[in-house]
């Protein structure tokens, strides 16, 4: 199929959906953040501030040009007749021998808190002969984010809680991080990260986050239960070679967005009882 023609039958496809605004009697609310400022961190430009029509326009953007992209755009109610809106976004696009693979998905609040992002993750799969350097990846990733939190066990994460980013003693370079991203995660380091608190590891949280995004209720349970305000979490597999990376994963949990936008939610939609809502209509 032409060009043109697949761009156009696109348009035509996204113009069909339901405008992803709120209803005329609801008053959008933005809802509480981990991230302000600088320490505002995101996945190719969509952050946990970005609402479903931006972080749209970035996927579209990013996927433009190719035919065996696959979409999936869920959408919800807001309450009983209420407006619907995109809670989910999922494109896709296979790995081949000389083409990266490439998974990148984002989950939504209702418009009547902003519809803003609350998860926000990408997946690459290198072709073999594109496979970068884990020293360079290292190098890109703290480039951008900063020192992180904690590294190991293929990890690099960021922990943040009341509005910076964690320290647990370790002061990573490039070099200590590349040392460690293989190793297990440092016994001592999570002792520290954890502290006190009997609440769940935000390590813990951001892994159950990926294989729980399809499920709201159930990430809104495990951020009531973690014990920080959000993560940001790079994933480095290695490679055909050890200093290869063969899969790199970016998965972006603002746990504080998600309580907050919860409530504001369940209070528009007449809930009372701070959950998500669970039903969604069939993939489009």
């Amino acid at each position: 199929m032409p060009r043109p023609a697949l761009v156009s039958i696109l348009a035509m496809g996204l113009a069909l959906l339901p405008a992803a605004s709120p209803a005329d009697d609801i008053k959008p609310k933005a809802p509480e953040t981990a991230f302000s400022g600088k320490l505002r961190p995101d996945i190719l430009g969509i952050s946990t501030e970005s609402n479903a029509e931006a972080a749209r326009g970035v996927f579209d953007s990013l996927f433009k040009g190719h035919t065996d992209t696959k979409t999936d755009i869920q959408q919800q109610k807001l309450g009983n007749g209420g407006n619907s809106y995109v809670a989910a976004l999922n494109f896709s696009l296979p790995a081949g021998p000389k083409q990266n693979g490439e998974m990148l998905s984002s989950s939504f609040s209702s418009p009547a808190s902003a519809n803003r992002a609350y998860f926000v993750a990408r997946n690459l799969t290198f072709a073999q002969d594109q496979q970068p350097s884990k020293a360079d990846m290292i190098k890109e990733v703290m480039g951008k984010y900063g020192v992180p939190t904690i590294v190991g066990d293929q990890h690099l994460y960021y922990i943040y809680r009341k509005g910076s980013i964690m320290s647990v003693g370790g002061k990573y370079k490039e070099t200590t991080a590349l040392e460690a991203i293989d190793k297990p995660l440092d016994a001592r380091a999570a002792v520290k990260l954890n502290g006190d608190t009997v609440r769940g590891s935000c390590v813990a949280v951001v892994k159950r986050a990926q294989a729980k995004v399809k499920d709201p209720s159930a990430m809104l349970t495990e951020a009531k239960g973690a014990n920080c305000d959000g993560v940001l979490s790079v994933q480095l597999v290695p490679g055909a070679q050890a200093d290869r990376v063969g899969i790199a994963q970016f998965t972006l949990l603002d746990v504080k967005q998600l309580i907050s936008a919860a409530a504001i939610d369940s209070a528009a939609a007449g809930q009372g009882n701070g959950s998500m809502p669970t039903g969604s209509t069939p993939k489009l």
